[in-house]
């Protein structure tokens, strides 16, 4: 993005956008960046070289002026350029409508990404699945909300592996049928063979023992497991 770019650089182009639409446009009216009036529809538009929550809490309060709300950044503006797709969703959450300003050495091009109309947000109900799964899945409250994804976490998955393990570690072998009708664990033997966490030496075809790193790690394990469904 240009390094003078100014907010007002923004305007310009937005006012011709619309005047060429049939819209009487004036600036700073009453605070707002841009008033555009035909006939009886009123638009606001507020302008930001980038999308931050001043913008966003701005352009919120201007429904009190007006039912039609815009809010205008330039394409080059890096949140918009790496989060486009997240940035579109937050608007039309919010009810907004967006525009950017394409800003080349001779023109300014001026596209309207979404008007403003009524969200209804569609779920994604595989991921919403896997949501569910995960919290009736797991025994407990493992990890504390905003801690880092990066540290491994308790999960339902590895509850169910150390479960597995507890039952192996006093055994020199078995099979994922045998871990099944002592422990219940009907993907026991899924578990096995994926050994996702390296807790599992195959001895021989559908046969396992528990690893000397699954002996070591599985009484850290055991630890938080006892602390998380206390």
């Amino acid at each position: 993005m240009h390094n003078n770019l100014k907010e007002s650089d923004l305007y310009t182009p937005i006012k011709q956008f619309l005047t060429n639409l049939g819209y009487q446009v004036k600036g700073e009216i009453k605070s707002c960046d841009i008033v555009a009036i035909k006939d009886d529809e009123v638009i606001i538009i507020e302008l930001k070289l980038t999308l931050n929550i001043t913008l966003l809490l701005q352009s919120i309060d201007r429904f009190s002026l007006a039912d039609i709300v815009y809010i205008a950044i330039p394409k080059q503006s890096a949140i918009y350029k790496k989060k486009q797709k997240q940035v579109k969703k937050l608007v039309a959450r919010l009810g907004l409508g967006l525009m950017v300003v394409d800003i080349q050495k001779e023109h300014a091009y001026v596209e309207v990404i979404r008007d403003p109309k009524e969200y209804t947000p569609q779920k994604n109900k595989r991921k919403q699945k896997a949501l569910l799964k995960e919290f009736h899945q797991r025994q407990g409250d493992t990890q504390k909300g905003g801690s880092t994804t990066r540290k491994a976490g308790l999960t339902a998955y590895r509850q169910r592996s150390i479960r597995i393990a507890e039952y192996m570690k006093t055994l020199s072998s078995c099979t994922g049928m045998q871990v099944n009708k002592a422990i219940q664990e009907p993907q026991a033997t899924q578990f096995l063979y994926n050994n996702h966490y390296g807790w599992f030496n195959k001895v021989s075809r559908g046969v396992y023992a528990l690893s000397e790193k699954g002996k070591t790690e599985l009484v850290e394990w055991q630890q938080k497991d006892i602390v998380a469904t206390q």
